[in-house]
């Protein structure tokens, strides 16, 4: 007999959803320590900016090239199984660059390595990680789990650099690869501990078949590719982490500790919009307030390049944080409750590319931009340039403007049905 529980913590009463929630909120402390180790070490090797933003292109490539074919494997075998596999080379593919820093062999082009074999590997484990989610609670409660996953990342994000800053000015880097290696095998115990063994259904067709399938689906709710068209360009414009060491080392002059409550600033204001958004009620048009949170989004993290206190900037960086998350659980609402469990694998994986990608792309470009102007310029341009194309959506995303939070049917614009100027509308 299933015990009841609050409101807001409903979905925890599933057994599973319980071990995949609370072990992937130690692993993503983990991941976020390693994040800013990786980051930190980098700069602190280089001194360059523009090799800090490579460090991000290498991972978004193989985020944008194998992030679909994670997705078909995730709707083609035992989930389950695919994230015992990934997670484990995860933990020692981290395990294995903490070996190498504890005999001194921190060459930059391990690190590029070691940045591109991880992101190769979440390339399988995210999107395998979002179609697993919805299996294991009710519908009636997947926008609650939904709900929960982002509060746990957000909460992991907070914690997670803070930590490492420490880790790294106490310990040194290496430590916070260990610990990164050890959070990813608490997956995998809890992993064994499940008892779902669900294998998802036999695909109609497989291979690259499957992925035109997935591609059709998203293709035919133009409201879905509008949500992460959207996203994408933001980050891409817009990058809030990529230039952090800069701002610590070179800007702020914080250290190490400094860069890691820069990072946990975002986080915890993540976490502060997303307590938030469970207490709101549903807004009447979730597309339209996106677009406009994404527009005073852009224009924080302009202002945050400009800043000369600290305070100050840790203030912006969260109130960006706060923004971003009203919008981040939005679209994934509003994604998994449009999409079948047949297609969460393909649909989760394009959804990847653009939520993974574009950050790290913007990574890139913020640390070319930033080599060339100064990081107070690149955050300047890059901000206003979020905010405009955001403000610009209302031309070319008019569905995503016009949803009222439908669940979506097929070939739907998710336009209402009265205002005729919206009927069977395309941005492109």
């Amino acid at each position: 007999m299933k015990r009841r529980l609050p409101t807001a913590l409903a979905s925890l009463v599933f057994r599973d959803f319980r071990l995949i929630w609370s072990s992937q909120f130690i692993s993503s402390v983990g991941t976020q320590v390693q994040t800013v180790a990786l980051g930190w070490l980098v700069y602190d090797i280089t001194g360059s900016a523009a090799l800090l933003g490579g460090i991000a292109l290498a991972r978004a490539i193989p985020t944008i090239f194998l992030s679909l074919f994670g997705g078909i494997l995730a709707d083609q075998v035992d989930r389950r199984r695919l994230l015992l596999i990934s997670q484990s080379t995860l933990a020692l593919f981290s395990a294995l660059l903490a070996v190498a820093i504890q005999i001194g062999r921190t060459d930059v082009w391990l690190l590029y390595l070691f940045a591109i074999l991880t992101a190769a590997m979440s390339a399988v484990s995210v999107p395998t990680t979002q179609a697993f989610i919805p299996a294991l609670v009710d519908r009636e409660r997947l926008t609650n789990a939904l709900t929960l996953n982002v509060l746990s990342s957000n909460f992991a994000a907070v914690l997670g650099p803070a930590l490492g800053g420490m880790i790294i000015g106490v310990l040194g880097v290496a430590a916070a690869y260990w610990l990164d290696a050890a959070s990813f095998f608490v997956v995998v115990g809890a992993l064994f501990a499940m008892r779902s063994r669900q294998l998802p259904d036999p695909l109609p067709r497989r291979g690259f078949g499957a992925l035109v399938d997935g591609l059709t689906f998203v293709r035919e709710r133009p409201v879905l590719w509008q949500l992460m068209l959207i996203d994408f360009l933001a980050v891409l414009f817009a990058s809030r982490f990529g230039l952090l060491p800069v701002f610590a080392e070179s800007i702020l002059d914080v250290g190490a500790q400094g860069l890691g409550l820069l990072y946990s600033a975002v986080s915890f204001g993540a976490v502060i919009g997303s307590l938030l958004f469970t207490f709101l009620p549903q807004p009447k048009r979730p597309g339209k307030l996106i677009a406009l949170t994404i527009v005073v989004y852009g224009c924080v993290l302009a202002a945050f390049g400009q800043a000369h206190s600290f305070a100050l900037a840790l203030a912006l960086l969260a109130i960006s944080g706060g923004l971003d998350a009203v919008s981040s659980a939005l679209r994934s609402i509003a994604r998994q409750l449009a999409t079948p469990d047949s297609l969460r694998g393909r649909v989760g994986a394009l959804s990847t590319v653009f939520s993974i990608g574009g950050p790290r792309l913007g990574d890139f470009q913020a640390g070319m931009v930033a080599s060339v102007i100064g990081a107070r310029g690149a955050m300047l341009i890059g901000g206003v340039a979020c905010a405009l194309m955001a403000l610009a959506s209302h031309r070319w995303a008019r569905p995503l403007w016009a949803y009222h939070g439908e669940e979506l049917s097929p070939n739907s614009s998710a336009a209402p049905p009265t205002p005729r100027g919206l009927e069977g509308s395309r941005s492109r």
